[in-house]
């Protein structure tokens, strides 16, 4: 009897520790699933934009489960379930207690759910402790879940620029001309101006072409080369930006693009790195009428460069509006004596492929323009590349009115990344604080909110859990 009554005893402990521990295992269990498809729905969101907390609590309402063994709700969807909180940013360590929440949509990167506790009563361990005289209490079971969202990029120019609005969008504003200056290193920027994102906490250049050189010239090779950027990164909450407008490296870097070779890059003609497109009709020429350009260049007179939009520089600012009839009109009649030869290319960069096609295509060297001081084809430097994308530099737009932008910032979202298709050579001014202008054409989005579709640039928004 004596052993009868120990061996029931450890019998029924057995049972109460294989029932009770499995049924709080179970609600365990559920609530964590609950909780994590809340996280990452909540932060599927969180992509920078004013109303991004607004969606993120509206996307976690509609998340819906169960949980089998807890006294209370047993269904589980809505605020009346769990918490939520916002942050910019995760501590370093995973076991660090998360401080800092925020209120502010454009700053939230990260979502903190906190599924209410729940009793799950331990039915045999009270009839177990009913026999041995002791009471037993219910155990309580909770779930925390973090995500945060992500933008990853690869293929992308470190180069970013103030939208007009928080709606211009690329895919909406295709064909149109944007001139954009260089941003000031005090004064606030303002739609138009651009700057240069930092490399590197991003990890661009971390390998491939552009590995191990010190910063500038890591700029150098990332704004000029061909294919440089070899992986894709990312910058959760955003992207840096760099103060300085880098006048003299960044225009004479992105000008290799048309066969021009000045500066830093006096010496690169030969370097396949930083071989030209092949169409880089510009409308310049070299000192004694040489189609290789220099540091000096004169304007052709007999070839003319892609025209902006009719309106620039005459009431519409700094974005344009698409018609470059008057200008197409002077540029057929300069390059190809007033007959169109491409009467179906509707923007510059359809005129400026359809031109590479019609002599041959792009590795071919075979002229564009014929008995001008321009052939098209690239003369200073011996290689050229196979891509005419090589003309199509990929940019982040970003909200400036919503993220204000005078130099470096941190953690800036990205509204969108634009394919920008140069128009012409980068030119700088001799004023006493230099700045300098890119023209291009917008060729559509590189990526935005909800999905990518590119060629050569690659954008992500990437959700996943924390903890």
């Amino acid at each position: 009897m004596v052993y009868f009554g120990m061996s029931l005893a450890v019998f029924m402990g057995l049972v109460a520790l294989s029932f009770d521990l499995g049924r709080v295992a179970i609600t365990q269990t559920d609530l964590q699933s609950f909780a994590d498809s809340v996280a990452l729905s909540a932060a599927g969101e969180l992509d920078g934009e004013p109303d991004a907390i607004t969606r993120a609590t509206a996307a976690a309402a509609l998340v819906a489960d169960t949980q089998h063994f807890g006294e209370g709700d047993v269904n589980l969807q809505g605020g009346g379930d769990y918490t939520l909180a916002f942050f910019p940013t995760l501590p370093a360590l995973d076991t660090a207690a998360m401080n800092g929440a925020t209120n502010d949509p454009l700053r939230a990167a990260f979502v903190r759910v906190v599924v209410n506790d729940q009793n799950v009563q331990y039915t045999f361990g009270a009839a177990l402790g009913a026999l041995i005289g002791e009471a037993r209490e219910d155990a309580v079971v909770g779930a925390t879940a973090v995500a945060g969202f992500t933008q990853f990029a690869c293929d992308v120019t470190p180069l970013m620029f103030c939208l007009p609005s928080n709606s211009y969008t690329a895919d909406a504003n295709v064909g149109k001309m944007i001139n954009l200056r260089s941003g000031g290193n005090n004064a606030p920027w303002g739609p138009g101006n651009f700057g240069f994102l930092d490399v590197t906490r991003s990890g661009a250049g971390q390998s491939g072409p552009c590995a191990g050189l010190p910063e500038a010239q890591q700029y150098r090779c990332l704004l000029g080369g061909v294919d440089v950027v070899d992986q894709c990164y990312g910058v959760p909450g955003g992207v840096d930006t760099l103060p300085g407008q880098r006048v003299g490296l960044a225009n004479a870097a992105m000008n290799t693009r048309f066969d021009m070779y000045t500066g830093p890059f006096g010496n690169s003609a030969n370097d396949p790195l930083y071989a030209p497109a092949p169409n880089v009709i510009k409308g310049l020429v070299g000192n004694g009428n040489s189609s290789c350009v220099g540091p000096n260049p004169i304007e052709s007179t007999d070839t003319a460069k892609l025209p902006q939009d009719d309106c620039m520089g005459a009431g519409c600012g700094r974005f344009g509006d698409g018609n470059w009839n008057t200008g197409r009109a002077n540029y057929v009649a300069t390059n190809y004596g007033g007959v169109d030869p491409h009467p179906s290319a509707n923007t510059r960069y359809q005129f400026y492929q359809a031109e590479i096609s019609a002599a041959g295509g792009a590795a071919s060297s075979g002229a564009i323009l014929s008995g001008l001081s321009e052939t098209g084809r690239p003369s200073c430097s011996p290689h050229q590349t196979p891509n005419p994308e090589r003309r199509v530099v990929i940019a982040a737009g970003i909200d400036c009115n919503a993220n204000p932008i005078s130099g470096r910032a941190t953690g800036v979202p990205v509204k969108e990344y634009f394919r920008l298709f140069l128009t012409e050579p980068v030119g700088a001014d001799s004023g006493p604080t230099p700045n300098f202008d890119i023209w291009a054409e917008i060729v559509g989005s590189a990526g935005q909110s909800g999905g990518a579709q590119q060629t050569d640039g690659i954008f992500r928004n990437v959700v996943q859990l924390y903890r």
